[in-house]
């Protein structure tokens, strides 16, 4: 029996088979992909974290270089105390997926209201929000990366900063995007945005919590703050909303490193001073008395 390849009946059955066979070769690719996908983000994952502390690293060698440098990897709650079991390694946290699936929403709603924010990211999904935080070594002392994701312009911006042993001070930071305006937003990721945040502190000389904020001449005389894009306003107020909403969080665990590096200082002085006493009667006891 002939088939009538001109009908409207073998024209539906050989568009269904289509279909089937497309999307069957479709999804058995992207399993196969999938591997090799998952690398790759955390290769960029890693990249990141390194280039916060000024380590550039090829992809290929991202993984071993992070892994080099890591100290240790910590999950903080809403109230930036460490979660002793978190549900997901900090490596594994998706802040960009967790702030898509809502977390945006609450940072919006409770923007002037930290209390009511917190409260509402202990309460989001199973166990509140968890938040991320690396320890690397940097010339040979601890520093502290803190990834972060805000709203620009046109989408989603992300970042890492990070905070030297003191607490206070940053050491580096980098920042990424997908669809900020070319030449303008999206200088976020240019090194001449990047750069002015090393050495700003993000709190003040009486011990306030400041954040660091991007705004016009924001980098004259100001050591928490830095100069704006130029014409990207929209996208400078999302990265000031994003480092100073997402440090807040970070703060009691940032206030506890300052007070170990004030203990240890009072510490330090103590030994000197008790090292410079012991000196002087060495130096007293070892001089002979003159002949008259």
């Amino acid at each position: 029996m002939a088939v009538d390849v001109n009908s409207n009946k073998y024209t539906f059955i050989f568009a269904a088979v289509m279909v089937i066979v497309v999307a069957t070769v479709l999804a058995v690719a992207s399993e196969f992909l999938k591997p090799m996908q998952k690398e790759n983000v955390a290769n960029e994952k890693c990249q990141n974290i390194l280039s916060s502390i000024g380590i550039e690293a090829e992809a290929a060698d991202a993984a071993a270089a992070y892994k080099e440098n890591l100290v240790k990897a910590v999950v903080l709650d809403a109230n930036g105390q460490v979660v002793s079991e978190p549900k997901f390694g900090a490596f594994n946290i998706d802040i960009l997926k967790d702030y898509k699936a809502g977390l945006s929403a609450i940072y919006k709603a409770n923007s002037d209201d930290m209390e009511a924010m917190t409260t509402a990211l202990l309460a989001f999904g199973d166990g509140g929000v968890n938040y991320p935080m690396f320890v690397l070594s940097k010339g040979g002392k601890d520093v502290y990366v803190v990834p972060m994701v805000g709203t620009g312009l046109w989408g989603p911006v992300w970042g890492y900063v990070t905070v030297a042993g003191d607490g206070k001070t940053v050491v580096g930071a980098v920042f990424d995007h997908k669809s900020e305006t070319p030449g303008l937003g999206a200088e976020i990721n240019q090194a001449s945005f990047q750069k002015p945040f090393e050495g700003k502190t993000i709190f003040d000389e009486s011990g306030e919590f400041t954040g660091i904020k991007v705004m016009k001449g924001g980098a004259k005389g100001s050591n928490h703050a830095v100069d704006a894009i130029s014409g990207g306003t929209i996208t400078s107020n999302g990265v000031t909303e994003m480092i100073v909403r997402t440090l807040k969080i970070y703060e009691p665990y940032f206030r506890e490193l300052q007070a170990e590096t004030e203990t240890t200082e009072v510490v330090e002085l103590s030994l000197d001073s008790t090292a410079l006493a012991l000196n002087f009667e060495q130096i007293v006891d070892g001089i002979e008395p003159s002949a008259e």
